[in-house]
């Protein structure tokens, strides 16, 4: 059905992957970014932080296409 990878549990209809390479950071998000960068840290989920980095580059892209939008007018 899918990759050799992938485990199928009693009563699961998806099988499941297995998980990525994971760091745990404990100096915080700034040294989570020092360390694996944001693009890194919210599409690669190299440590615990991407759910943050994610938020943090909504808001990056959100104003420049805003500011892109505004000048276009």
């Amino acid at each position: 059905m899918g990759d050799d990878n992938t485990v199928l549990n009693k009563g699961e209809r998806i099988p499941r992957r297995p998980l990525p390479e994971f760091e745990h950071e404990d100096g915080g998000f700034i040294v989570a970014l020092k360390k694996h960068g944001l693009i890194g840290t919210a599409l690669d989920d190299k440590n615990q932080y991407g759910p943050h980095a994610m938020i943090i580059l909504l808001i990056i892209v959100a104003t420049v296409t805003g500011s892109l939008l505004y000048l276009l007018m």
